[in-house]
Parts: structure tokens; C-alpha cells; sequence
């Protein structure tokens, strides 16, 4: 991903925001970037003030281009995260943009693969799923015990060692992270 990329995708996801806001969406145009046109996944995450998270939404993998995966996201994000109430107007000042850019999934065999801070990791069982992007293992310092345990039960409902008796799938991923 190019400079002009990363610049090109913080300028949707924060334009898009403030459009909801207004009676004209923000309808990016059609960039020449091949990165951008390229069909992936991509999480928004956006911070308040003093960095606290007002929402963070993504889609693992995506039928669309991404810089619409981006701007769909960054609508989600800012107002339809279940765990917070949506972002005002007057917050926008202060707001602070993540994305992050997924790679394909890569369906591991073995949890001594995951390296902590470079993979992110899906769990899934059954319906049941959960995913950390790569930066949370830096953000809360958890070993790979705590990491798996709570995608395991925290973010897919299943027991909090079922990464441990092989009837879980796991897939790693990585992420290239843009932030202003």
C-alpha cells in the first residue's frame, strides 16, 4: 500500500462519517489505485477523545473494493457498533481513524504458528466465530493462553480452552494498520 493509499483511505473513512451528518453522503470517487480496487477485508476502528474506542466494525473478507469495504465500515463503525452510542456531531473534531487492511485467511493446524502482534486470529466452531485483530495481543500484553482463551469465549461464546482440543478452526491473518 502505497502513501497516497493509506492518505486516500483515511480521507474516506473520516469523510464518510462526517457525511452522516448531512443530507449529502459522501460517495468517494472511483480511485486508479489497483491496491484500493483490490477486493479485501478491513476493520475500522475509530478513538474519541483521550483514545477512547467509539467503535470498531470490519468485514473479514470482502465482494466489494476496498475502498468501499472501507467506507461501508466506517459508517458501521461510527454509528451501528452495538457497544456504543453512535458518534455525535460534535465529536468529530476529535475523532481518530484506524483501518486495517486484512490479508487472506490461512487455516493453521497447529496454534504454535500464531505469532502474537504480526497474526490475527479467527476462531470458529460451528456457527460460532470470533476474531482479534493482530494489535490486540500488543494492546493487552495476554500470552497466548489469555489470547486464545478469551477469542475463544469473549468474542466467539465457546469454552475458553476449545482452541486446545482441536475441534475449533483457527485461521491466522495479518494486517496492515493506517491510522491518523
Amino acid at each position: 500500500m502505497t502513501e497516497k493509499d493509506r492518505k486516500a483511505l483515511l480521507k474516506i473513512a473520516r469523510e464518510t462519517v462526517k457525511s452522516g451528518f448531512s443530507a449529502e453522503k459522501y460517495l468517494p470517487a472511483k480511485p486508479e489505485s489497483v491496491f484500493l480496487l483490490s477486493k479485501r477485508g478491513a476493520f475500522v476502528t475509530i478513538h474519541g477523545k483521550n483514545g477512547v474506542l467509539r467503535g470498531c466494525i470490519g468485514m473479514m473478507q470482502s465482494d466489494l473494493p476496498l475502498y468501499q469495504t472501507v467506507r461501508d465500515m466506517a459508517l458501521e463503525a461510527a454509528f451501528n457498533d452495538s457497544r456504543f452510542d453512535g458518534i455525535k456531531a460534535s465529536e468529530l473534531e476529535s475523532l481518530r481513524f484506524e483501518i486495517s487492511v486484512l490479508t487472506p485467511f490461512k487455516k493453521i493446524k497447529d496454534p504454535k504458528e500464531i505469532e502474537l502482534g504480526k497474526h490475527g486470529v479467527m476462531v470458529k466452531q460451528g456457527a460460532s466465530s470470533g476474531v482479534f485483530l493482530p494489535q490486540v495481543a500488543l494492546e493487552t500484553g495476554w500470552g497466548i493462553e489469555e489470547f486464545m482463551g478469551h477469542l475463544c469465549e469473549g468474542k466467539a461464546g465457546l469454552s475458553f480452552d476449545c482452541w486446545k482440543n482441536g475441534k475449533a478452526d483457527i485461521y491466522t491473518f495479518e494486517a496492515e494498520i493506517i491510522q491518523e
